[in-house]
Order: C-alpha cells, then structure tokens, then sequence
C-alpha cells in the first residue's frame, strides 16, 4: 500500500459535485473504499429510530467522498494542490505541496 497523500484532519478542497468549491477538515478516511469523510461537505439527511441514548427523527451527517474530488489545501494560499513526498536529512519522511513546496502540517 502506498504512503496515505490524504490524512484525517487534513485540510481539503472539493473539486467536483455538488459541493464543487467547498473546503473542509476530513474527519475519517476509509482507505479500503477509496473514500472519505470531509466535515459539512456531502451532507445527507437520515430517517433516525429513537433509542435510549437518541431522539429520532431526521438528522443530517456528512456522506462519503471519493477521494479523487478531493485535494489538500496548500498551506500557503489556500488553493488545491497536489501531493508530493520529501524525505528530510534527519530521514523522516513528510507530504509537501506540490503548487508552493511548502511542508504540509502533520495533526496528529
């Protein structure tokens, strides 16, 4: 499996659908899917049962989005950009943006 370009907590840019435009910070990343979740992009309205924990009725979440709508945020401008990877001389290795070369930052 190749090194992850699109990490959770990531700042990120919709580049196609309806919610063209949109930025967001990606809450999960489903790997196995080729998808992820970005917060207040894709919003989907679901018919919820009430349980012990939850009242029902219809709640709003974020739907998975194709990982290839998506593109990180240059640190610099805020644009879309692609990912590159550097290794660093202490060995280490880190995501820059490809658009300004800039280190794109870790949250974790």
């Amino acid at each position: 499996m190749s090194a992850a370009k699109i990490k959770k907590g990531d700042k990120v840019v919709v580049l196609a659908g309806r919610d063209k435009g949109k930025s967001g910070e990606v809450i999960e990343v489903r790997p196995g899917e080729h998808r992820a979740l970005v917060r207040g992009v894709n919003m989907v309205r679901r018919h919820q049962r009430q349980s012990a924990s939850q009242e029902g009725g219809i709640i709003s979440k974020e739907g998975p989005i194709d990982l290839s709508n998506i593109a990180v945020e240059d640190p610099k401008d805020g644009k879309p950009t692609r990912v590159g990877f550097k290794v660093l001389t202490d060995g280490k290795k880190v995501r820059i943006a490809k658009r300004s070369g800039e280190q794109i930052p870790e949250k974790n």
